[in-house]
This record gives structure tokens, C-alpha cells and sequence, in this order.
């Protein structure tokens, strides 16, 4: 029997230089590696060229491998090879059923190493300059799911619309309508949204609307996974907004 690890690795938000140099050296020397849907491609130029390359998919509402067929392609490539590499977009542990894969890998004998990745619930908003928490704004967040896994809406989601905090919520567009009505219930109707379609590449596309406007918005400017949205008001805290009611505000004092 071959003693074969499985590496955990986080391939970040998307754009592929936000990746761990612990990342990089992994994938240098994997002997295979099994990659998301979401991890960039342009991340394999790393791999060894003898390396396998395998795509299971795995994105909401499109899979090239269900979870249970990617537990066991793990387990049948740790069978074949000393290193064997998953490959996920994100931080493994974020929504990335990383726990499920451990437990069929060690199952089979198989040693385990996690490598951690910069969550695209933390990047996406960054770098449109939306903090998460904000003095005198915002002093904590949420990060939820908008859906389970049987396609409803997160319970999670009801408790986080009564809350003061920020939410960031992932996997939602195809339930946003029904999100925000959630929000609008709960007297959160003028609070300010921004939802990032493919965050931190060059697809990118930033829509900021309230959350009594924000699934017209999204639809008019045909948005749609994989995105962040973030409810909030730390959602007026990008710059640019503030530039914005400074020269609204400016424009005002000059008409009277």
C-alpha cells in the first residue's frame, strides 16, 4: 500500500496570485490534484508537468462529480499516488465540505494536511473597499449561506436580517428575491446592498442598490453566481460613495 496524503489546499478568491506560497510549493509537487470549478485554472501552470490533472466542478447548481463521486476519486487516486492534492476555491473549510473528504480520506488510511486560503466572504468585499466591520458602523459580521442543501433559503438568514451586523452571504442569487424579503420584514428595507459577481478577476461586476431595490438592480445588470452579497452600511463606507454624497451634498449647497 502506498502511503498517500491528502492536501487540503485554498486557492483564494479567484484572481491566482491571491494564493498561499504554501499553496504554490504543494502544487508543485503534487502528483495529482483535483480542482474546483472556482480555484483559477491559470493555478495549475504550477503543477509538474507529469502531474494528472483532474476537474470535479463543484459549484452551486453545477457539478461535474457529486460529493459523494469526488469522496471516492480521492480515495481511488490516494490508492495510485503518495500526493494527492483537492484543490478549492476559497478557504477549504468556508462552505467547501473539506470535513467530508477528510473522513472518507482517513477512512482509507490516507494522512491529511490543510492548507488555509483567503475566503472570498473577506476578499471579494476588500477590495471593493467594504469593511466588514466598521467603527461606529458595524461591530461584528455574518457569513452564511443563502441556501441549504436542499435548495430553501438558510434558516440562518432570518436570524441574521434581525441582527445589527453586518451579513455576507454566499450561494444566493437564484433565492435574492426572497432573501431580501426577509431583510424588508425585519424593517431593513432602505439598508444598503452590494453584491460582487466574480470577485478579484477580471469579470468582475459591482452592483450597490438597498435592499428594496437590489434584486431589480441585480437582474437589470443580469448578475449572477458566483457572487458575494453584502447587507449592510458599511456598504456606504466605500469611498466612492462617500465621494458621491460629498458632491451631492456639494451640488445641493450650490443650487441654493
Amino acid at each position: 500500500m502506498i502511503k498517500s496524503t491528502l492536501y487540503l489546499v485554498g486557492a483564494g478568491p479567484g484572481d491566482p496570485e491571491l494564493i498561499t506560497l504554501k499553496a504554490v510549493r504543494i502544487l508543485s509537487d503534487a502528483d495529482v490534484v483535483l480542482y474546483d470549478v472556482l480555484a483559477n485554472q491559470d493555478l495549475l501552470r504550477y503543477c509538474k508537468s507529469e502531474a494528472e490533472l483532474v476537474f470535479v466542478g463543484k459549484r452551486y447548481g453545477c457539478h461535474a462529480l457529486s460529493q459523494s463521486e469526488i469522496n471516492d476519486l480521492i480515495v481511488e487516486k490516494g490508492r495510485m499516488y503518495k500526493k494527492v492534492v483537492r484543490l478549492k476555491g476559497g478557504d477549504p473549510f468556508v462552505f467547501a465540505r473539506a470535513q467530508e473528504e477528510i473522513q472518507a480520506a482517513r477512512m482509507n488510511g490516507m494522512e491529511i494536511q490543510i492548507i488555509p486560503g483567503i475566503s472570498s466572504a473577506l476578499a471579494v468585499p476588500a477590495l471593493q473597499e467594504i469593511p466588514l466591520t466598521c467603527r461606529g458602523i458595524s461591530e461584528s459580521f455574518w457569513v452564511t449561506t443563502g441556501t441549504t442543501k436542499d435548495g430553501t433559503i438558510s434558516a440562518d438568514i432570518k436570524f441574521a436580517a434581525q441582527s445589527s451586523a453586518t451579513v455576507v452571504i454566499l450561494m444566493a442569487m437564484s433565492k435574492l428575491e426572497a432573501i431580501m424579503d426577509i431583510f424588508v420584514a425585519n424593517g431593513k428595507s432602505e439598508i444598503p446592498v452590494a453584491i460582487i459577481q466574480s470577485g478579484t478577476t477580471k469579470e468582475e461586476k459591482l452592483v450597490i442598490g438597498k435592499v428594496n431595490d437590489i434584486a431589480f438592480r441585480a437582474a437589470a445588470a443580469a448578475l449572477s453566481n458566483p457572487a458575494i452579497i453584502v447587507v449592510g452600511e458599511v456598504v456606504n463606507a466605500r469611498p466612492t460613495q462617500w465621494k458621491q454624497m460629498v458632491q451631492t451634498e456639494l451640488n445641493c449647497s450650490q443650487s441654493h
